[in-house]
Order: C-alpha cells, then structure tokens, then sequence
C-alpha cells in the first residue's frame, strides 16, 4: 500500500531520509505533481525512468530552493539572470548550460551539456528541497503517456508501490506543466508552451521570443516532453559484443571474465582506458546512472570503436538499449 501522507514537518523530515537513500517521492508542486529523486544521485535517478516506464532517456528538469543554488549548476548570461529575476519562483524551467564541474548526474541531462532547471513557488516542495540540501530531479509523478497528476490520488493510481511516499497538500494550483524556454542559442525559444508564454518573455527581454516545439521535423530536442536529443559518439558503437575486434574500447555489463580479443589476449588485460564497467555486478540501475559518462570516456579518437556487451531487456534496460541503439545508429 502506497504511504500518502499529509505534508507537515514531520512528513518532509521521512521524505528527506528516503531521497537520502535513494528512493523516490511524490512532491507538491504548483505546476503538478512532482516524481522526485536525489538529482545528484544517478541510481536514483535511473528509478525515476523505471517507476515512470519512460521508454527512452528525456531530459528531467532539476528543482532547486533559489538563484545560488540554480547557479552552482547552470551558466547563466545576462539575459537569463533577467528571466529568472522575473518569473521564479514560478512555473518556468530554464535550459542552460551546465558547468564543467556540474555534481548532477548525467542522466538528468540525458548526457547533454546542458540542464533544465527550475525554482518552484509552491512552499511545501521549496521546504523539501531545502531540507534535503541537494538539488532534486522530479518529471511528472506519472506512467509515461498518461496523464499529468494534479493531486495525490492521482500519483497513487498511477504508478502505486513504485513510490515510496507520497506527500500530499491538495490539487496542484495551476495544474499544467512548467513552461520551457531554450537559453542556449543567439536568443531563446519556447520548446513546451506553459503559463509564461512568449509574449511574456518578449515583453521583458524587449526583443521577441519565438516557439520550437519541434513539430513534424523530425529532430532530436532537448526539452521535457519532446524527443530525446541523443549524445552521438564520434566513433562507431557496436552492440551485443561476446568478443573484441582489435583496437575496440569495451563498455562492459557483468564479467568479462571470459571475453577475449581476437588477436588472442584477453578483455580482461586491456588497460584501464580501454574499458569502462557499467555495473560489475549486473545491476540495471548502476548501469543507468554510469552510461554517459562512460560513453563519452570511451569516445576517444585512439579507439576504433566501442564495443558493448549485451544489456538485458527488461525494466530500466529497455531504455539504455534505446539509448544504446541511438549512438549505434548515429
């Protein structure tokens, strides 16, 4: 039976200790509800995608308590200190840039190097996040392709025991999605429409703010609730690898105990650049939160490919073989 409790000091406080230790939580926004994890935490992230049955890995906008905490992440500009100043806390996620020594896990950026972030108005979810003290990741508390959670029945009937607590504090005030804009380019762009619209932004920024949702153009994007924008290796990857051609990179799951090089060493003997373990011990969900990053170490022109061992095809697997697929095609 999934806990729902009501939000209070006390509820925050259990919340608190379970994205501590990696699991997930239902969290109030004034948008909707809220699946939330540790954002620095890649494993727990990698739940997030499971609970969700998300088929591919999307970008999650990232939730923090205020502007020094969004900047510890994310390179801001002029003209997004101007935005933020204006519209947060709101329902108004930012895609920026983030830092080279940025402590959110890869997974939440889909291996971009960019974020979504966003500071919430409702007091209850600026209340966890500043308890917790980390900055957390949280999509919609729904089964992908559902509809969006505007109160806590909602989030139970959809994802039930996937969630470990559910805090509740009524229907959500405004009940849509956060508005996403594109600060990365010459100027931004909407990419999901939302309560602050173009106009708005146009109106403070004195020049005018356009729409890229992405329509029937068949391109890769970078918001919440588009397609996924893949990070494409600049050498080939080849899948479902029992053995290594000479000179491949090996992203490996489970053993290797037994691979060899068909030139007649072993896997097991190449050096430490050469080979990258998502999870030694078969663990889906390390796997996960290890992908990115691993990839782009692996992505090195001195390699002739990278070669990956078989994940399996189940749970959170079924979206790194997407993703892997992706860079396979690429």
């Amino acid at each position: 039976m999934t806990k729902i409790y009501t939000l209070n000091e006390k509820s925050i406080a259990e919340a608190v200790s379970i994205l501590k230790d990696g699991g997930l939580v239902g969290m109030p926004t004034e948008t909707v509800y809220g699946l939330a994890a540790n954002a620095c935490d890649g494993v727990a992230v990698a739940k997030i995608f499971a609970a969700k049955g998300r088929p591919q890995f999307n970008p999650l906008i990232v939730h923090v308590n205020d502007m020094d905490e969004a900047r510890a992440f994310a390179e801001f500009s002029t003209q997004d200190e101007i935005i933020a100043q204006k519209f947060w806390p709101g329902a108004l996620t930012l895609i920026l840039n983030r830092k080279e020594d940025c402590a959110l896990s890869d997974l939440v950026s889909a291996g971009l190097p960019t974020v979504a972030v966003r500071i919430p108005s409702h007091k209850g979810a600026r209340a966890l996040i500043k308890a917790c003290g980390f900055p957390i990741a949280a999509p919609s508390a729904n089964k992908s392709g559902s509809l969006s959670p505007t109160t806590p029945a909602h989030v139970a009937q959809s994802l039930g025991d996937a969630v470990d607590l559910i805090l509740a504090d009524g229907a959500c005030a405004v009940g849509l999605e956060s508005t996403v804009v594109d600060c990365t380019g010459d100027r931004p762009y909407v990419l999901r429409p939302g309560g602050v619209t173009a106009e708005d932004l146009s109106e403070i920024l004195g020049e005018e703010v356009g729409y890229d949702l992405g329509e029937g153009k068949g391109q890769d994007v970078k918001s919440p609730g588009q397609l996924l924008k893949h990070y494409a290796p600049s050498i080939p990857v080849r899948l479902n690898a029992i053995d290594l051609e000479e000179g491949e990179a090996l992203l490996s799951f489970g053993g290797i105990k037994f691979m060899g090089v068909k030139d007649g060493s072993a896997a097991s003997n190449l050096p430490d650049d050469m080979v990258k373990h998502l999870s030694k011990h078969g663990d889906l969900y390390e796997a996960a939160a290890n992908l990115f990053a691993m990839m782009r170490a692996l992505d090195k022109p001195e390699h002739k490919a990278i070669a990956v061992m078989n994940i399996p095809d189940k749970g959170i697997g079924v979206a790194i073989n997407d993703r892997l697929k992706r860079a396979a095609n690429s």
